[in-house]
């Protein structure tokens, strides 16, 4: 665990890039997105996904109804309603604090984008006590004061974005809490005006601030109009209701204000924007989404095309969940092509983003009886496991995960390789702690990212442990250790891994590695540039955590920092620590 302190500071161990802070409000200009002094401005953001808007996967809810209702619900089953209220007050007041946005400027990030559920600024239509009537909550606007607050007192961008609209956007129902059983957002003409309305309120309320960057006014629609068996909207060729919906958004917020960015999305999570264009506004931003595909020009050239045609800015508004490798070389693209990004999400349970927020004990049980995979929990069972979830949110309880922000802040702009920790002879190196860098200059893995919709389908992982380290290296907690050991698991023929060592005095090393084998067969050499000792046989052990320390061989290495480098000439093996030693023997 780290004082606050620390994990700030931990920015500054990136490599420096340019990073536009705010300078006054944001438009467009042409094909860019500019601020006052008409620089262009790269946004470079991360969503704050879990706040305002729980999503079930992010708590690891494995079973039907992962929207925020069904487990809000499931909970006051469990430990009744009272608890279940204090629960959610420590979930809003611990996920994202002014921490939190300090760090974010210290990582080198320049913006953030708020998803916002908007029950916490207005009742539900079918709650209002007068029907067409709009009651406002206090709550919504003065967490989104709090947080323009610490994002201005770091020069950062706040981009709103309506996450759950009244009704709900979609048939993806834990994106927006969406009740089936309740009109749609598109269902509803109540439902509607209460959106627009509610963009009409903020946009009155922040029209006069440089550091909202711009209203992000519907996400991820994904409706079938024309076809309800289209039901996500991905073969729509009208669009009309959302274009009505999003003109009518527009017309009501620039009643108030005329300054800010609008940004639109399309149907099909953001995608399909048939019928939507020519835009109606002359500050508008198109906003499109990015998962799991190839990160190639082809695959944002039909936004490459919108942006030329209509001659306005696009932004990747969202992306993220894969690996650092497939993080690295997104932003590449969209920074090549002079395109700002949003990344999903900052932290949640699991380790492909920059914090990581801890399993506490109890909560698997919860977990697998809502699975049905379990005995149900009793009140003073469940009760602990959820407040240690809340506390467990707060940025110095967390994870941080220096390679994720490192994949996507320096790597984009550097092949750089730098050490992960500090590393020395005489001491054993964690396996797990090679060095920081792109795939093929740090280490090189064969699998390393998750490419399905680009691959037919055809899921794959990067890091197959989903622990420690989110590159293409496959990462194992041995089970039972305590405190946590990790391995590198899963070794394939030709993968390496690359360890900057400082060494005092320059002589000859004997490199020295501890490694486990199911079966016969692994093959492993230790190099230091174009100097390779030979080939060690990697004994056969039994079990993945039964160990044997195995002598490769010897390096000549100079004084001061050395990058040495394992490879794997035969796979099947895994790999816990690594051993440089002085060589003990005497010149003749």
């Amino acid at each position: 665990m780290m004082n606050l302190k620390h994990l700030v500071l931990l920015g500054s161990l990136l490599l420096h890039i340019t990073v536009t802070r705010g300078q006054g409000f944001l438009h467009t200009q042409d094909q860019k997105i500019v601020n006052e002094k008409g620089q262009e401005v790269i946004l470079r953001g991360v969503g704050l996904g879990g706040w305002m808007l729980q999503e079930g996967y992010m708590l690891r809810v494995r079973s039907e109804g992962q929207q925020q209702h069904v487990i809000r619900r499931r909970l006051e089953e469990l430990i009744g309603k009272e608890r279940t209220d204090a629960f959610y007050t420590g979930w809003l007041a611990n996920h994202t604090r002014k921490a939190d946005i300090d760090s974010l400027a210290a990582w080198g990030f320049n913006s953030v984008r708020l998803p916002m559920h908007y029950n916490l600024y207005t009742l539900p239509v079918d709650q209002e006590p007068t029907p067409g009537a709009n009651t406002w909550l206090d709550q919504g606007f003065a967490m989104t004061d709090s947080l323009l607050q610490w994002c201005k007192a770091n020069k950062l961008y706040l981009i709103l974005d309506l996450h759950a609209a009244p009704g709900g956007q979609g048939n993806d129902l834990n994106i927006s809490d969406r009740d089936p059983a309740k009109p749609s957002l598109w269902q509803s003409v109540h439902n509607q005006q209460k959106m627009i309305a509610l963009w009409r309120k903020l946009a009155e309320r922040y029209a006069d601030e440089p550091y909202i960057g711009a209203y992000d006014i519907i996400n991820e629609p994904n409706w079938g109009f024309e076809s309800p068996d289209d039901k996500n909207g991905c073969a729509e060729q009208k669009n009309e209701p959302l274009k009505k919906l999003m003109v009518d958004i527009t017309a009501a917020i620039r009643e108030v204000d005329k300054k800010h960015i609008i940004i639109i999305e399309g149907n099909c999570w953001g995608n399909n924007y048939n019928g939507i264009f020519p835009p109606w506004d002359n500050n508008t931003v198109v906003s499109f989404h990015k998962y799991w595909n190839n990160n190639e020009t082809t695959d944002i050239q039909k936004f490459l095309d919108i942006r030329q045609r209509y001659n306005v800015p696009v932004w990747l508004g969202e992306s993220g969940e894969n690996s650092n490798v497939w993080f690295r070389d997104a932003i590449h693209l969209m920074e090549s092509n002079h395109i700002g990004w949003a990344w999903w999400p900052l932290k949640k349970l699991g380790a492909n983003n920059p914090l990581e927020v801890k399993v506490p004990a109890g909560y698997e049980q919860i977990l697998d009886y809502w699975a049905g995979k379990g005995p149900k929990p009793t009140p003073e069972e469940a009760y602990p496991a959820i407040t240690a979830l809340t506390e467990n949110l707060r940025i110095e309880n967390n994870i941080y995960h220096r390679d994720v922000v490192d994949a996507m802040i320096r790597q984009p702009h550097s092949d750089q390789v730098v050490p992960f920790k500090p590393h020395t002879v005489g001491l054993p190196i964690a396996a797990v702690d090679y060095d920081l860098g792109r795939n093929r200059y740090a280490y090189f893995d064969l699998d390393t990212g998750n490419y399905y919709i680009s691959n037919g389908g055809t899921r794959s992982t990067g890091n197959k442990g989903h622990t420690y380290r989110n590159d293409g290296v496959d990462i194992v907690r041995q089970e039972g250790s305590t405190p946590e050991v990790y391995y590198v698991a899963n070794i394939d023929a030709g993968e390496w891994l690359e360890y900057t060592v400082t060494v005092p005095q320059s002589g000859n090393y004997t490199v020295r590695v501890t490694t486990s084998a199911e079966a016969s067969g692994g093959k492993l050499y230790a190099a230091l540039n174009k100097t390779m000792t030979a080939t060690a046989v990697v004994p056969h052990t039994g079990k993945a955590t039964d160990w044997k320390t195995v002598s490769v061989g010897t390096l000549q290495l100079a004084k001061g920092a050395n990058a040495i480098r394992i490879y794997a000439v035969a796979g099947g093996f895994n790999l816990k620590t690594i051993e440089i030693v002085k060589d003990a023997r005497r010149k003749k």
